[in-house]
């Protein structure tokens, strides 16, 4: 890994995705090797989470190592104290940070100003370690990842940004529905489509939802506010009206494709009631897999 730092799934070479993937399904079924070992983590989080917290904090036990759940009350990251300060005072106690955090400034500063490895656990820019989890359940599904088409309805936020890296980076092609001002970041989009032009595969987007969910073998959703937009709720909700995953919209996929969403979902917003249970739903799946695909992440900064 780039730097052993993971705060984006750009820091990985496009071919090191899909063997993350292959390491994270041989640890699924092998759970003998404890590469961390004698290792202590600090868990700096910034936002409360149900699946981030518990999947790392079973994971880095599962692999031998020990960590220490630290929440913005605790630290002030950047409030009570500097990112600089913090990075320095850990430095010298764990062997690694993993950072859920408001701003992806934050984790650069964290990675700039110590010398153990940093793990981007959520940032307002990107959200590596669900995508690699991503993949992992989509090729549980289907056998492999090249050549499936991707579709991501709502927001391109942060989700949508690792996803569309990593769908590139193992040659599936992905397809973002949203509305013309929520698009992926210009510098995402472009490290992409380099990605995936190198792999033969596209990433596209689109402002109708139907066109872009027509024989998709994978479609996703992710929530329409995400913590700290709260203020925007209201009005996130008239712009997103129309990117609704329901029953109807999904008919037009593939008859076998998957539903995703990597949760919390807010049902009667970005899905209908009946999505999280719907026969094609592997949104469970996804949140076992997170677990899996971290200790991969982590085991390849620490095991090699």
């Amino acid at each position: 890994m780039k730097d052993k730092n993971f705060l984006s799934v750009a820091d990985l070479p496009s071919n090191s995705v899909a063997q993350l993937v292959d390491r994270a399904h041989n640890m699924k079924r092998d759970k003998g090797a404890r590469p961390l070992a004698g290792k202590e983590f600090a868990l700096l989080f910034e936002k409360p989470s149900l699946r981030t917290r518990v999947s790392f904090e079973v994971g880095i036990r599962q692999l031998g190592g020990t960590c220490t759940y630290l929440s913005q009350q605790d630290v002030g990251l950047g409030v009570r104290e500097p990112e600089a300060d913090i990075a320095r005072v850990l430095d010298r106690w764990v062997d690694g940070i993993i950072a859920r955090v408001f701003s992806h400034r934050s984790l650069e500063l964290l990675a700039e100003y110590c010398n153990i490895p940093v793990v981007n656990a959520l940032s307002d820019l990107e959200h590596p370690c669900q995508a690699m989890g991503d993949l992992l359940t989509i090729k549980e599904h289907k056998g492999s990842l090249s050549d499936l088409k991707v579709t991501f309805v709502g927001d391109g936020n942060n989700v949508a940004a690792s996803l569309a890296l990593a769908c590139a980076s193992v040659g599936a092609n992905f397809t973002l529905a949203s509305p013309e001002d929520y698009q992926l970041p210009t510098p995402v989009l472009e490290e992409a489509k380099r990605r995936a032009a190198s792999k033969e595969s596209k990433v596209d987007w689109v402002d109708d939802p139907s066109e872009a969910v027509q024989d998709a073998d994978v479609i996703y959703t992710d929530t329409w506010v995400s913590m700290g937009q709260e203020d925007e709720k209201a009005e996130r909700i008239a712009i997103f009206g129309d990117y609704k995953v329901d029953e109807e919209l999904v008919q037009s996929a593939k008859p076998d494709f998957l539903f995703m969403h990597d949760m919390p979902a807010y049902r009667g917003q970005e899905l209908s009631e009946g999505m999280i249970d719907h026969n094609n739903s592997v949104v469970f799946d996804q949140a076992e897999n997170r677990m899996h695909a971290q200790k991969a992440i982590l085991a390849a900064i620490y095991g090699d």
